[in-house]
């Protein structure tokens, strides 16, 4: 099982760096810099409120294990470490990809504006 989350973890971290090779190609390219930076300038605040909203939902979705009882200093060890599965491993790895992305383009939006 071990050796099946490592060759699924193998294959996400090579899609993210291959997703990451284009996006700085396609910056680095001179018809990007020549005249569709206005374009991007213009178009960037909105990709940010985007992720910020999708990612605010993800974050909201997450189940925790911790109950109320845990904020009054009540015995917490119960809801201890768990496996994540299905979809709460989803959009546990989904809010990842988000902040990532959130903290690219609020990078760019730093450099470039």
């Amino acid at each position: 099982m071990r050796c099946a989350m490592k060759y699924e973890f193998q294959i996400v971290l090579n899609n993210f760096l291959e997703s990451l090779r284009i996006i700085l190609a396609i910056f680095h390219s001179p018809a990007i810099l020549a005249g569709d930076m206005e374009a991007i300038i213009g178009i960037l605040p909105y990709i940010q409120i985007a992720l910020s909203v999708m990612l605010i939902a993800t974050i909201l979705l997450q189940q925790t294990g911790s109950g109320l009882g845990g904020a009054f200093g009540a015995d917490n060890f119960s809801s201890g470490f768990h496996t994540r599965r299905g979809l709460e491993r989803t959009l546990f790895y989904v809010s990842i990809v988000l902040g990532v992305l959130f903290a690219l383009t609020a990078l760019t939006n730093l450099f470039v504006a």
